[in-house]
């Protein structure tokens, strides 16, 4: 494989904090950063040098970013795979299409999973009230139902226990097709990094343990405080996965770990992700230098953590009172650093920043971004 050097120039589809973190960490390196996003004042639009501003379904516009760029990866999993293949057309496309095609659908996601091998939890695919309600019967006790297609941070999901709230559900998510997952006896969701480059060099990050508050990501730690076998075990199942792909760029794997010991999948993203922004303070290559290293095919950084890391997301509910969040109380906390990503309307829910705070172990960094965030409320 040829390498795209420093100073070629980088495509990116989707413009949020994601691809502004990669394009920042891409323009470090001397590349030049295009995006496309069909919001004209993205998170990225100010830190790179030409944004398209299309719809993630528009095949023209994946061109127009393409016929500029040497290389183009992405930040979103919500782009249509046309326009994917569009832009393969002008240039390489990292991950491919056929493995958007594949994640974009958390039906086909498990179907792929479970053909392979891989181990996921009791699940089926309904596609009316009455066979959720049947598969809450053939699964008693707590479900989770999620829309087959779109939906994150806990949008397009409903819980359920019991047949009778399986119409109101169903209709609740309003999507023509919804997974339903049998509720499991969790320890804990731990997520595994890896990068991979074209000719097959991959490596992997520790795991990073995740708490979530109202199924939506609120902080999360790198390297999680696991068991080594656990951790062994987790890491093997990620680079497996990203080879039976198999993908270039960034794949995380959201796990289950079950309080018997089990591992189970639970989903797949194929770009950086959430849970490991801890690898920014934390590491020795952070996730988004990795993403511009794999998809440009250069050798890929040390996964190495430096020191432990956590992160505590920001979300509008921040700014929706009579004053801004006082950061500087924040700040206050030795090691911890405040992340904004440029967002200008903030929105219950939205995801506008986050904090970091490295300590001398995975416990105590976690105390202290939780002392940090705890400050930003009066």
């Amino acid at each position: 494989m040829t390498a795209v050097p420093p100073g070629a120039t980088l495509g990116i589809i989707g413009g949020g904090q994601l691809g502004r973190m990669t394009a920042l960490a891409a323009r470090r390196m001397g590349y030049h950063i295009h995006v496309l996003d069909p919001d004209p004042h993205c998170a990225a639009r100010f830190v790179v040098e030409r944004c398209v501003t299309a719809p993630f379904e528009d095949e023209e516009g994946a061109l127009d970013l393409a016929r500029s760029c040497d290389v183009v990866t992405l930040e979103i999993e919500k782009v249509a795979v046309p326009a994917l293949r569009a832009a393969e057309s002008q240039a390489p496309v990292r991950p491919s299409p056929g493995i958007l095609a594949i994640v974009q659908d958390r039906a086909v996601q498990k179907a792929w999973l479970a053909s392979r091998g891989f181990p996921v939890g009791p699940y089926r695919v309904v596609t009316s009230a009455e066979e959720l309600a049947a598969a809450s019967d053939a699964m008693p006790g707590r479900l989770y139902v999620k829309a087959a297609r779109g939906g994150y941070d806990g949008r397009g999901q409903v819980v359920i226990d019991g047949r009778c709230d399986a119409p109101k559900a169903f209709a609740d998510i309003g999507a023509p097709q919804c997974v339903a997952e049998r509720g499991l006896d969790i320890e804990a969701e731990i997520s595994v990094l890896v990068a991979r480059r074209p000719g097959g060099q991959a490596v992997v990050y520790p795991p990073a343990l995740n708490h979530h508050e109202r199924q939506v990501l609120a902080w999360s730690v790198l390297p999680g405080p696991v068991p080594g076998e656990v951790a062994r075990r987790a890491g093997e199942l990620g680079r497996a996965i990203a080879e039976a792909f198999p993908v270039v760029g960034l794949l995380v794997v959201e796990v289950f770990w079950l309080r018997d010991g089990t591992l189970l999948v639970n989903e797949l993203a194929p770009r950086p992700h959430n849970t490991f922004h801890p690898t920014e303070v934390g590491c020795a290559t952070s996730q988004f230098e990795q993403l511009v290293r794999a998809v440009c095919d250069l050798p890929l950084g040390s996964t190495d953590v430096l020191r432990p890391a956590a992160i505590h997301n920001l979300f509008g509910d921040l700014w929706l009172g009579d004053r801004p969040p006082p950061f500087a109380d924040a700040l206050e906390v030795p090691g911890v650093g405040l992340h904004l990503y440029g967002k200008r309307v903030p929105r219950p829910g939205r995801k506008m920043g986050h904090l970091s705070a490295v300590a001398a172990t995975p416990e105590a960094a976690v105390a202290t971004v939780l002392e940090a965030r705890r400050r930003l409320v009066p």
